[in-house]
């Protein structure tokens, strides 16, 4: 795959990104950064690396950060295709917003007195 056929993969699968593909000096790795952006504020940065191996099927590693130029990468996750290492990326973020939603909804129900009320903070 050339740099052109992974640019044009991305776009088809994350439109909603301006995506940019990275020259590389290693042969058979491919790298695409996609931002989302509202005015001059970044709202999301998306990286895809795409590794071809002589003995194995390509995959794709997925990792994405917060706001901000400078910001932290948050997660990645990896898929035999790309739709499968989006997904495992998504699927993480899920579980953890579920996860903190339960601990958040834990301590709302812990301030409430026994007829039910919320106790004032």
């Amino acid at each position: 795959m050339n740099s052109k056929e992974f640019r044009a993969e991305l776009v088809k699968i994350m439109p909603g990104y301006k995506w940019t593909v990275h020259k590389s000096d290693t042969d058979g790795r491919l790298e695409g950064t996609g931002i989302q952006t509202s005015g001059f504020n970044r709202l999301s940065t998306l990286c895809i690396i795409r590794i071809e191996r002589d003995d194995a099927p390509p995959y794709y590693e997925a990792k994405s950060a917060g706001y901000g130029k400078k910001a932290w990468w948050l997660h990645a996750s990896i898929g035999y295709t790309l739709a499968k290492a989006l997904r495992n990326l998504q699927n993480y973020y899920e579980g953890e917003s579920n996860k903190y939603r339960e601990h958040a909804e834990a301590l709302q129900r812990g301030r409430l007195d026994a007829n039910g009320k919320q106790e004032p903070v």
